[in-house]
Parts: C-alpha cells; sequence; structure tokens
C-alpha cells in the first residue's frame, strides 16, 4: 500500500494526527471569531494571543511560550498592533522593556475565543467520552512538553 494511503486509511503518524487536530480547530475557532466581529485575526496571530497575558506580557516571554523566534512574534506584536489588538507599554519592572498590553478589542476576543473552545473540547469530549478525551489531553500535554521539562 502506497504511502499516502497508509497515511488516509491505516493510523497516520503523529505529525499528520497533529496537523489535522491543528488545522480543523484553527478552521472553527477563527471562523467563529471572524463570524463574531474578528474577522481580521488569522491563525498565525494565535502565537501571540494564546500566550498574552490580560495584565500585559513581554515579547520574550510570548516567544518562549509559544515557541516561536523572538522576530517571529515582533511581527505578529506589529501586524496585531496596526488591526488595534495590543499597545505596547513600558514594563514598570524594568525601563528597558515594553509589554505587550491587549486592547478592550483583544480581550473582547479573549472571553469568545475561551467560550468557543470551551465547546469544541465539550463536543469532543462527548464524542469519545469525557474520561478518554481527559486521558487524551493529559497525555497529549505530556508528550508536547519541551524536553527539558
Amino acid at each position: 500500500m502506497p504511502r499516502s494511503e497508509r497515511q488516509e486509511e491505516d493510523l497516520p503518524d503523529l505529525g499528520v494526527l497533529a496537523a489535522r487536530l491543528l488545522f480543523d480547530f484553527q478552521r472553527e475557532l477563527f471562523g467563529a471569531l471572524a463570524e463574531q466581529g474578528h474577522s481580521e485575526l488569522r491563525p498565525r496571530h494565535g502565537a501571540v494571543l494564546a500566550h498574552l497575558d490580560p495584565e500585559g506580557s513581554r515579547a520574550t516571554d510570548l516567544a518562549r511560550r509559544s515557541r516561536r523566534h523572538k522576530q517571529v512574534i515582533g511581527k505578529l506584536i506589529d501586524e496585531l498592533e496596526a488591526l488595534g489588538y495590543v499597545e505596547r507599554r513600558p514594563d514598570p519592572d524594568d525601563r528597558r522593556a515594553k509589554l505587550i498590553v491587549p486592547t478592550r478589542r483583544t480581550l473582547d476576543q479573549m472571553e469568545r475565543t475561551a467560550a468557543l473552545v470551551a465547546e469544541i473540547e465539550r463536543r469532543h469530549a462527548e464524542a469519545v467520552g469525557p474520561d478518554a478525551f481527559a486521558e487524551f489531553k493529559r497525555v497529549f500535554h505530556r508528550i508536547s512538553r519541551p524536553p527539558q521539562e
């Protein structure tokens, strides 16, 4: 059987499964956010938005949490700032640093995202059973942690 058929018919490898889950999740989440007034957001913005604290975060922390290069995070912050989702403010704990602070628009997006993610997870738990879904999340989290943890 050709490799392409094995990836479709048999149990696909972890990369294929993770990509399918990610792309389906992003398509649903960002599609719903677009319908709810956040049509300018793209899945790439999740690298910042998913890790941004309501009181603000340093770009270096966003890069570490999202496991993206600082330059990538900087570009995404620039995009989100231009879209009105974040502001750069002086960090009160370090004059040299800037905090990336969510705007009201982002706080709305965060609220909506939390509800949408809860609904997506509820459906998955319903499909496979709550115990199986909880175990899936626990195991997926464990194998997706960085090696140094």
